[in-house]
């Protein structure tokens, strides 16, 4: 009698600031994983670009590392893809980039096309009737009219529209597709209520675009061909998903998509992913369709999380991330007076102001890095309960909340935000992300899977009442420090693009 082969899946996500890759055996067991470091280019203030080129070299790189320790009787059955997103990667018709990718949210380059289109379009509530959601700096629909004004030349050329997922299945399949979940991101494009593109407001955005045929997150988009085969070490002709958005994959990846479960994705940028019974809708937040048929969700984002902490670590040099946790549990609540507003990339939901600047209040000479970096901590925590605030207000509906991400790994983080929000969260068993939910969709177009078998809970955190009555005082300041700075942050916005190396070439250039 001989063993039976392995059988297992790959799954990769493209992220803000890392591509990682999973290999995952049909019982759910993470074999091996491998990733890489990248940077996102900000050419000018409030830009967010990123080569579409080098998704599918991190791709191609971390498939081969990943294959190169495979047991012999260890075969891949499918592949699945994930990424960040809403973008815009452009391409002509036979799938040449024409431009870097427009990255999602954080990119705030096309707030004069939002304020344009919302008007001709008939305003905001006709807009969210049809979409979902309102524009803003996360739609995909402002920044291709961004491309006609301001790069007409390679808008007219434009033929195709990719985001990280859709365009890793394309190199893998030849197949032009894009998932339901990340059609309903394209804001004016689709439509949540028919789940089909929008000819009314399509063809006067994108007239060029040939839009791609839509299939659900889980569905085949195609099988592995020979040329992607032999870059990739993949077998040919297994099947690859549509795959979709990384919070939604990240949602999955923790079995949180079922009615009532509110997952946070703590990254680089915070997600918020609320699976509502019906289609809700918000000028404050993101109506979209679930990554699964017959599923909606009601979702938030912020513009920075892990961006900001990431951010401090360099600026201090030496400090690891362990000895700031360290450092920050030290300070405790409130971190000894400071107060600390994270929009430093704009802000998304709730606030939806892509010139609102990153504040810390309260400064004084005796704070230290300890202090800063569990004010950064705390900020996040203090978005996230603006967010699961306006959620509820909306029509939300959250029973359970979910976290997942690189930072829950340690305590403190997940800790401050359950004693901010005053609400539980489960942690699972695996919170590896989008690339394991990847996997996981993947494993279901070649076998029966459930991902409460593959990712059960493995603990609990539970707010702390000793500390809520602090918290309670430092979130009304919080409430109160944006409106009370709006103004000047605004100012410090348009100097800082006055002033950026970009305009002040472009100005003492005879």
């Amino acid at each position: 009698m001989t063993d039976q082969p392995v059988r297992a899946v790959l799954g990769v996500d493209i992220g803000t600031s890392s591509s990682k890759g999973v290999v995952v055996d049909l019982e759910g067991r993470v074999l091996r994983s491998a990733a890489r470091s990248h940077k996102v280019s900000r050419p000018r203030p409030g830009w967010a670009e990123m080569d579409g080129d080098l998704w599918w070299e991190e791709f191609t790189a971390i498939s081969r590392e990943l294959l190169a320790g495979a047991d012999a009787d260890e075969q891949i059955v499918a592949v699945g893809v994930s990424g960040m997103g809403p973008c815009v990667l452009v391409t002509d018709q036979g799938g040449t980039p024409l431009r870097p990718a427009i990255l999602y949210g954080i990119d705030s380059r096309a707030t004069e096309q939002i304020e344009s289109l919302t008007v001709e379009l008939g305003g905001d509530e006709v807009i969210m009737e049809h979409c979902g959601s309102v524009l803003s700096t996360q739609a995909v629909g402002p920044k291709l009219a961004w491309l006609a004004r301001h790069e007409p030349d390679t808008f007219a050329r434009s033929r195709r529209l990719f985001m990280p997922s859709s365009w890793l299945a394309y190199q893998l399949t030849g197949a032009y597709v894009l998932d339901h979940h990340s059609a309903s991101q394209c804001t004016p494009l689709y439509d949540t209520r028919t789940l089909e593109w929008y000819p009314p407001f399509a063809s006067k955005i994108a007239p060029g675009l040939e839009l791609p045929p839509l299939l659900w997150p889980g569905d085949t988009a195609g099988y592995v061909s020979t040329e992607a085969a032999a870059a990739t070490g993949l077998p040919a002709g297994v099947p690859v998903i549509a795959g979709t958005i990384d919070a939604w994959s990240e949602a999955v990846s923790v079995d949180s998509q079922n009615n009532g479960d509110l997952m946070l994705m703590y990254g680089t940028t915070m997600f918020l992913v609320n699976t509502v019974p019906d289609r809700v809708t918000s000028p404050q937040l993101w109506g979209t369709v679930g990554a699964f048929e017959g599923t909606r969700n009601l979702a938030g984002g912020m513009a920075t999380s892990g961006a900001v902490t990431s951010w401090l670590k360099e600026l201090f040099g030496s400090l690891d991330f362990p000895e700031l946790l360290e450092l920050a549990a030290a300070s405790g609540p409130g971190a000894r007076g400071l107060l600390m507003l994270p929009y430093f990339a704009g802000e998304r939901t709730p606030v939806a102001d892509p010139q609102a600047r990153g504040i810390i209040a309260g400064l004084s000479l005796s704070h230290t890095r300890g202090d800063l970096y569990r004010a950064a901590l705390e900020a996040t925590a203090l978005g996230v309960r603006h967010n699961i605030e306006s959620m509820e207000l909306a029509g939300g509906n959250i029973r359970r909340i979910v976290a997942v991400g690189g930072g829950t790994q340690g305590e403190l983080w997940t800790q401050i935000v359950s004693d901010v929000t005053g609400q539980p969260q489960l942690i699972p068993s695996q919170t590896i992300g989008a690339s394991y939910g990847a996997a996981y969709l993947a494993a279901g177009t070649v076998a029966e899977v459930r991902i409460s078998e593959w990712n059960p809970p493995a603990r609990t955190v539970h707010p702390n009442p000793a500390v809520s009555a602090d918290y309670e005082e430092l979130y009304d300041l919080y409430l109160r420090l944006y409106p009370a700075t709006q103004d000047i942050a605004h100012a410090l916005a348009g100097r800082e693009e006055r002033l950026s190396p970009q305009n002040l070439e472009r100005e003492t250039t005879p």
